[in-house]
């Protein structure tokens, strides 16, 4: 959040009265349609708003205005709408109140401490959202970010992507939205999901069938292909969570956290430098594999080498490989496989083609799978690791995903159980024949 301080001398409408606010904090900036401020107005706090499309201003104010008037005749928990109006450069504002010592849905879901936490916080929201539904409310854009929580009350935000209705939600309207919310449980609680279903249906006064429960799934499915998508596409540009960069002949993205206050481009002229220094872990003719330490982080650098022209000119039409490695690393962790988080990817170019790149991800401590079998572990210990792999893959096919290079030095044991790396090969199949094909590959290489 940007902290700042300016007037704003606001004329409401309709009364066509003068109101002077303060905005003290940017809260929130979406580029080319506007910016929330918290402030300050006759000694209260508030919410500002400002609109700035440069067609749709009027309407988008409007639709919210409306939006939050008709939550709170239908007796539903939302910020009071105060007024709204026009400042001196025909700017168009809302101001509401503010929600004291609240936070969003989303920021304490991330920072739960267990998953208890988090699925009380969805049971939470689920209860709300059934009251929305029983009263005809629809949102369009739903997830835990347009949910506040204060005083153990949820509260309604982003009233401009609500539909309104004159009767109940039907049924498999209501479905899907409830299968949004089962999207911010891992595949492998169903107890939980069980848990969340009951509070919706209780609110509901619903009794969930079997049929139910199978269109659950459908919509399950459809959303988290949906969510992923969506995310696949913000961690290859400039986000919330990452930054692309250029400089000069290189191309990066990276994850905010990562570097921190130090520039990519900083550790993108040493790189090659500190793996040398580093903790070699492969060096052959494809790629260079380092263990080093960067800004007080642990962290693996591979490195995938020139190899002429012709590989160049491959790479850059089907995209590089540490940047498949970086777009897959997040597919995998997005539907709860284990594999070590990536950090950053770099391309290096010489005219249009791809020369070298760079996956850079967290280090994980573990044995891989083949020195771990050559110890020689004791019988229940092997069965148990043994069970642990077949439950990582089973996940891994259930999406129809394959992994493309699976070796015994590509699994890594770790305290937390199986990883998997090196997911420059993973292959997500849309048709059954060819994720059959594939996955018998991938049995046969690993020959568990």
């Amino acid at each position: 959040m940007n902290e700042l301080l300016f007037q704003l001398i606001i004329k409401r409408i309709p009364e066509k009265q003068t109101e002077t606010l303060t905005c003290t904090t940017l809260l929130r900036e979406i580029a080319g349609r506007r910016q929330v401020y918290a402030g300050l107005w006759n000694n209260k706090d508030v919410i500002v708003k400002i609109f700035s499309h440069k067609i749709l201003t009027k309407y988008h104010l409007k639709r919210e205005w409306k939006g939050l008037n008709l939550l709170r005749s239908r007796g539903l928990n939302c910020p009071e709408a105060l007024f709204y109006g026009k400042t001196k450069n025909n700017k168009w504002v809302l101001v509401t109140e503010k929600i004291a010592n609240s936070s969003t849905v989303l920021e304490l879901f991330n920072t739960a401490k267990n998953k208890e936490e988090k699925l009380n916080l969805l049971m939470q929201v689920g209860r709300e959202l059934a009251k929305q539904h029983k009263e005809g409310v629809l949102q369009k854009d739903l997830h835990l970010g347009n949910f506040l929580l204060a005083k153990n009350k949820i509260f309604a935000l982003d009233s401009a992507q609500m539909r309104f209705y004159p009767t109940e939600i039907p049924r498999k309207k209501s479905i899907s939205q409830l299968a949004l919310l089962e999207c911010y449980l891992s595949d492998d609680r169903m107890d939980a999901a069980e848990k969340l279903r009951e509070e919706y249906a209780l609110g509901r006064k619903w009794q969930l069938n079997e049929q139910d429960k199978t269109s659950l799934q459908k919509w399950l499915i459809l959303h988290r292909k949906k969510g992923i998508r969506n995310e696949l596409k913000k961690c290859l540009r400039t986000s919330k969570r990452y930054v692309r960069v250029k400089t000069g002949n290189y191309v990066a993205v990276t994850d905010k956290n990562f570097c921190g206050a130090i520039k990519l481009s900083t550790l993108i002229k040493q790189v090659d430098m500190l793996m040398n220094k580093g903790q070699p872990f492969k060096d052959g003719n494809t790629c260079y594999v380092s263990r080093i330490s960067w800004n007080n982080k642990d962290i693996v650098v591979k490195r995938y080498n020139h190899k002429g022209m012709f590989h160049s000119l491959c790479h850059t039409i089907k995209r590089s490989r540490a940047r498949r490695c970086w777009v897959n690393g997040h597919r995998l962790l997005m539907l709860g496989i284990s594999t070590p988080k990536p950090l950053a990817f770099i391309e290096e170019y010489r005219g249009p083609f791809v020369w070298k790149s760079y996956i850079i991800t967290e280090y994980v401590c573990g044995q891989k799978l083949c020195d771990f079998l050559r110890n020689n572990p004791a019988e229940q210990e092997r069965a148990e690791i043994t069970k642990q792999v077949k439950q990582l893959l089973g996940k891994l096919w259930k999406h129809h995903i394959t992994h493309g290079d699976l070796k015994h030095s590509n699994i890594l044991i770790t305290d937390n159980g199986p990883v998997l790396t090196d997911l420059d090969s993973v292959q997500i199949h849309k048709l059954h024949p060819f994720f059959k094909k594939n996955q018998k590959k991938d049995v046969e290489r690993l020959g568990l």
